[in-house]
């Protein structure tokens, strides 16, 4: 199961490389803005490009509940559905299931639960979890897998971690005997879609060893790390990141999936992890949180009525082209969609363009300073403390 994945340069655990996807040639390490529905919520695909975005994530359990597995394969998959000629990877759909608590039910042959929407009732499956994301048609597909929950004792983590490794094993085997399913099947020369098992075991390295060990034995092109940013200190994170990366095999991209803050992704840079996602930078947009190069903004806040400044003096987006502070702050209080459109597309813009300055600062051996200088600059108070 080769996926193409070149380092170009390291920096310690840190490395700069080039991932060579059916739809895109992703430099790594990347950030993917999440598309739960087929779409980054506020932001239209022409400007996704404009910003730099090479990748983006859909959700396998919304798009499965809506509209469905059946017409965006009739649609020639998600890249055709939404119109977006780059990178895409799904996710198992196994988080969002195993968020329901009450509403699932959980055994060894997968997972029943109910909509959230209307309170059908589905069950999701290794098998059926792989069937949707091959109908899906993104780049990079993932094993369907319990996320542990914060905190777990030792045997529960156990019991999870065996049921990912069985549903890791199902998982792979479906894909390997229904891959030549994907809609787009035949136009990248005989390529395919590419899938990555993902380490679980809660907060217990020989736990994460393990699961390591295995996922390697059953040879996926890509691995992620899972069953973090759940609540656990962030120190505690950065520890399991560390000692499960090293872990796992040099020449493939490894994936930390669902964190985090920018200050989260340079760290885990550092540790060897080449890929992320997080709903922050457009969840916290929405709410009126900015992510700066001068700390933390929340532009709800009355200081901002007359301020004309724009929202980051270093950052050249349209948001911070075009618009003051005290412009943003009156389309938020007025309840203006325009509002979540202009603060998603800074928020974007400030992560993308933090993962070019790391990419840049490791081809130029300069990270480990540009580390020290972002976290510092990460650590002060907020602009509105």
């Amino acid at each position: 199961m080769s996926l193409p994945f070149q380092i170009l340069a390291t920096a310690d655990a840190g490395r700069r490389a080039v991932m060579d996807l059916p739809h895109r040639q992703v430099q790594t390490p990347v950030f993917m803005p999440v598309g739960t529905v087929g779409s980054v919520k506020a932001v239209p695909q022409h400007l996704l490009e404009a910003l730099g975005a090479q990748i983006i994530l859909g959700n396998t359990y919304h798009l499965y509940l809506r509209p469905g597995l059946e017409v965006v394969r009739r649609m020639g998959g998600l890249h055709r559905f939404m119109s977006w000629p780059r990178g895409l990877l799904t996710d198992s759909g196994g988080f969002q299931v195993f968020s329901l608590n009450e509403l699932r039910k959980v055994s060894a042959e997968g997972v029943e639960f109910r909509s959230h929407l209307d309170g059908s009732l589905h069950h999701l499956s290794p098998e059926r979890s792989i069937k949707i994301q091959i109908a899906l048609g993104a780049d990079i597909l993932m094993v369907f897998d319990e996320c542990t929950e914060y905190p777990a004792d030792r045997e529960r983590a156990r019991r999870s971690l065996d049921l990912t490794l069985e549903w890791a094993a199902r998982s792979k085997h479906y894909f390997e005997a229904h891959k030549h399913e994907v809609p787009w099947h035949g136009e990248f020369g005989g390529r395919t879609q590419s899938l990555f098992g993902i380490v679980q075991g809660g907060m217990y390295p020989e736990l994460r060893r393990e699961s390591a060990e295995r996922l390697i034995e059953m040879d996926f092109p890509g691995y992620a790390i899972g069953g973090l940013s759940v609540g656990e200190p962030t120190e505690l994170m950065y520890s399991v990141v560390a000692d499960t990366a090293r872990r796992l095999p040099e020449a493939q991209p490894r994936y930390l999936m669902g964190a985090g803050t920018p200050e989260d992704l340079v760290e885990a840079v550092a540790r060897g992890v080449d890929m992320f996602d997080c709903v922050l930078p457009t969840r916290n947009a929405r709410n009126g949180q900015l992510f700066t190069s001068e700390g933390r903004l929340n532009i709800k806040n009355a200081r901002y009525a007359e301020d004309d400044r724009p929202l980051d003096p270093a950052c050249s987006c349209y948001t911070c082209r075009t618009h003051s502070r005290a412009y943003l702050r009156h389309l938020y209080l007025a309840g203006e969609m325009t509002a979540g459109a202009l603060n998603t597309l800074h928020n974007l813009s400030f992560y993308l363009d933090t993962m070019r300055r790391i990419r840049d600062a490791i081809s130029l051996r300069t990270f480990e300073t540009f580390r020290q200088e972002f976290i510092r600059s990460a650590s002060r108070l907020s602009l509105d403390s």
